[in-house]
Formats: C-alpha cells, structure tokens, sequence
C-alpha cells in the first residue's frame, strides 16, 4: 500500500494582501543597479543584477509579518520605514538597500501612487501645521533635541556636535573628524582673538566652546532648546569660559546688534522654506559692513528641491517635524533676495557626513540597551537605527550633500593681513 504524501501548504494569506504583495513585487521587477532579495511566507523573490555585477549592493529583506506590504501600499516609503519601526521587516544591510533604492529613484517614486499618495496628502496637511512660526518651531525642536541630553551623549562625539565632522586622510576618530570641522570653520571666518562671534543654533556650545578656546574670541550664541541651552550653560561654566561665551534662549528672529563674524552649524534646515529669506536677511542684520559668515548646510539636488518641498519623507514625519533640506540654488537665490551678502568661497563634503553618520549609528547599537534603560522603547530604538541608516545611504550617493557657504558683507576686503590665530597649545 503506497503511504499518502501531503503536499506542502502554503501559508494563510488573506487576498488583500497576495494581491498588494504581488503589485508591489511588480515594481520591483524593474529594479537595476544591485540585487535585492526579498523573502516572505510565500517564498524568496530575486531582483535587479546579479551580485557578481554590484557586489556592494546586494541586499537581502526578510518580511516577517505580511502586514508590511499593506503598509507600503497604503503610505509608500513612510509606510515601509514605519514598518521597520514596527519589527515586521528585517535586513542583512539597511545602509546598502537605501543607497539601491536612491538608485532606483524612480522606481521608488512609482511606488508614492494609489492609495500612498492619498495618505501623502494627509502627511502634507500634518506637516504643514508644524510651521517654524516663533512657537511652532519651539515645538518642533522640543521634539528631536529635548530627548535628553543624556540619549545624544550615548552616541556623539565628546564636544557633542550633532553635525558632520570632515573626515580626512589622517584622521581615523570621530572625535578627530568633528574636531578638524571646527577648526576649518574658523579658520574659513578668520577669526581672531578681537572678533565677536553670533552663532545661530547653540547645539550644545561645541563650536563656541572650540572658538573661545582656541582663538581666543568672545561667542554669542543661541537655541530655543530648553535641554540644550541648560547644558551648554553648565559646560561653558564647567570650563571657566562665562568670560568669553554667552549662551541664549532665543529665536534668531528675535537677535539684535552687530558682530564681526556669524556662523550657523546645520541649522538653516530647522527653520522651514518659507522662512529661509527671513533667515538670510537677519544673517546679514547680524554682520557689521566688512563682516563675514560661515554657514553648514545639508543640502539636497537643486533638480528635486521642489519635489521635496512638496512631499513628506520619513524624516519630516518621525524625526525632525517642520523641517526641509534646501538645494544650494534655493540658498543662493533666498540669499540675492533678502541679503547684501556675497558667496565667495563654497566647499562640499557630503561623504564626510556618511563616515560621520556611521560612527553615530555604530555607537547607537552598541548602546542600544543604555538607551532602552533611558526609557526608551524597542520601536524607538528601530526607529532611530533606520533613521541613521537612511541618511548614510543618502550621503554616500550624494542625493544629500553637506557644503559651507562662506558669506561676505560689502564692506569686506579679503583675508586679513594677520593671520587668524589660534591658542593651540
């Protein structure tokens, strides 16, 4: 008697969802430039080129819940990063597979249809009543910088710049990199020990505790976070710098006076594209006649700032509320507008910010569980390792850049015939 073998069963998927699996499988069937792998409860799918062809862009997705592509139909890339959050997708190297779907930009904007796009227009409506008004951007930077300034210790550099430090041949530490950063800004304003300084966007008084310190100048500098401007007060007393550094609680807005020199560390991106003129006319307020400007700005294609301003990516809905990355155009143009400010040098290192964001991610994980202890749960933890991961993979094909502008007043005549000095030990 022959023994009856069962055939395999194939796993309980509702209709809705083989069908979206399928629509978006479609789509990625016309995926180029890496190979991708996506395995579920109904099988293992192949992608794009053979890995022999981009042997560091092969990526491998596991979908452990099929819930993930419901998400994705419904809100698109949001969707899938939430999804991440949620723990119903895993990946060998997120990384890589963002750096292949900037690849596949258009692709990935074939994606933002249907349904995606009606839950984008709800995403557009959210963010436009983040507004950088003097209230609402207080809000807004409450909700990334007010973490705790204990959550930011556990994973940047010791002068806890939050920004991108510039990673050259000899440099092999984070600390080093966000150290050579701050030194090349002043250099870039020419400082000296007779300058005072306005800063825009204390972070946590790193680049005047740096300027004080080894030029010898007097900072004015300003948030509208709370946590920040109580830590940056503590560690400008703690280094007996009070002389030298004054720390406000302010909105730029709402500056007044003249200063010889002006610097704002990524913080342009916090102030929402509305307000950019604003922004750029009261960099010039701040500046006497022969003053000079040094700003740090993330920067996106000018070919897709206008897209950008108009949809509503995973960090505007997760991670910094109200923000924007403007294009190096939109910059220049707000500034010939609303300013008597010229561009006289501009220096891009957007892969510098990849190394850096690396360093950040790397220590992230390794602290994952001091963070856990801090309160924080298991999709916050996910969120903030997809977010880190998202913006390297940015960075490393340049679809964001990083750049200093270096901005004059007409009164300004070039270098000064003394050189900047430092007190450099």
């Amino acid at each position: 008697m022959n023994a009856v073998v069962d055939s395999p069963r194939l796993p309980e998927v509702g209709t809705a969802l083989r069908l979206l699996r399928g629509g978006i499988l479609k789509q990625m069937a016309q995926l180029r430039h890496g190979q991708l792998l996506v395995h579920d409860a109904l099988g293992m799918e192949e992608f794009g080129t053979p890995a022999s062809q981009h042997p560091d862009l092969s990526v491998h997705v596991h979908v452990k819940d099929m819930d993930f592509y419901r998400m994705v139909a419904t809100h698109g890339s949001v969707g899938a990063g939430e999804a991440y959050m949620d723990g119903l997708w895993e990946c060998d190297d997120l990384v890589a597979l963002v750096q292949l779907l900037v690849r596949n930009r258009d692709l990935l904007d074939g994606m933002e249809t249907g349904l995606a796009r009606l839950a984008g227009v709800a995403m557009r409506a959210w963010h436009a009543l983040r507004r950088n008004t003097r209230q609402g951007s207080r809000r807004n930077i409450a909700a990334h910088y007010d973490l705790g300034n204990d959550f930011f210790q556990l994973f940047l550099s010791s002068d806890l710049m939050y920004s991108s430090a510039l990673w050259e041949d000899d440099i092999a530490t984070l600390e080093a990199a966000s150290s050579r950063k701050l030194h090349r800004i002043c250099e870039r304003l020419q400082l000296r020990s007779s300058d005072h300084v306005m800063e825009i966007g204390t972070g946590w008084g790193g680049f005047a505790l740096h300027a004080a310190t080894h030029y010898g100048c007097c900072v004015t500098t300003t948030t509208i976070s709370q946590e920040q401007h109580a830590l940056a007060t503590m560690r400008v007393a703690e280094s007996g710098l009070s002389d030298k550094i004054t720390v406000l609680l302010k909105d730029y807005r709402d500056l007044d006076g003249q200063y010889d020199k002006l610097v704002s560390i990524e913080m342009v991106e916090a102030i929402g594209a509305e307000f950019l003129d604003t922004y750029f006319a009261q960099c010039a307020r701040l500046l006497k006649p022969d003053g000079l400007a040094v700003l740090q700005a993330i920067t996106i294609e000018d070919h897709r700032f206008e897209q950008a301003l108009k949809s509503v990516d995973f960090i505007k809905r997760f991670i910094f509320p109200g923000s924007f990355i403007p294009s190096i155009q939109a910059m220049l143009d707000a500034k010939t507008r609303s300013s008597d400010l010229a561009l006289i040098e501009l220096s891009d290192f957007g892969l510098s910010y990849a190394k850096t964001l690396q360093a950040w991610r790397e220590r992230f994980l390794r602290q994952r569980e001091c963070v856990r202890q801090q309160g924080f749960d298991e999709r916050f933890v996910r969120m903030w390792e997809f977010y880190l991961a998202y913006c390297e993979g940015g960075f490393r094909e340049r679809s964001i850049g990083v750049a200093h502008f270096v901005l004059a007043k007409p009164g300004y005549r070039g270098p000064q015939s003394r050189q900047a000095h430092g007190v450099h030990g």
